[in-house]
């Protein structure tokens, strides 16, 4: 199929949030059982809460799988919009693998050390190739 090279970077990065989300539970949950919650008490958790009670490398895994549905989803729109009009391919491809990689970069900065300058230098970089996505699908619908 010609012009859906967009298409494999929204599924790795669907993949990927996946992975997040099994990091966050694979860490959460032991810390969880060692605060000795009881069920009513673990319903009662705000966001807040949890970042009070746990230490913050936990957090820092449940933070990163939030923000892998905020900006991505602008992400999942514009890849399929360009697949669907058949301008998935080439730079566009290019753009769509380049945002998944610094995604991923930006998931494990956030998710092991943290440093907070480092991970908004990515986002930030990852948001102007977003930028350019938006552009390639806003130029092939005119």
């Amino acid at each position: 199929m010609i012009g859906v090279g967009t298409l494999p970077p929204v599924i790795a990065l669907a993949a990927w949030t996946m992975v997040m989300w099994a990091w966050m539970y694979w860490t959460r949950i032991p810390e969880l059982d060692r605060a000795k919650l009881d069920d009513a008490a673990l319903s009662l958790l705000t966001k807040e809460k949890l970042d009070a009670l746990l230490p913050p490398q936990v957090q820092w895994k449940a933070h990163n799988y939030n923000h892998l549905h905020e900006a991505p989803t602008v992400f999942y729109a514009v890849a399929l919009v360009l697949a669907l009009v058949g301008q998935g391919d080439g730079l566009s491809a290019v753009f769509a693998w380049l945002y998944v990689v610094l995604r991923v970069i930006h998931s494990l900065i956030q998710a092991t050390r943290n440093r907070v300058k480092l991970r908004f230098a990515v986002f930030a970089l990852s948001s102007l190739v977003l930028i350019a996505l938006i552009l390639r699908a806003m130029i092939a619908l005119v």
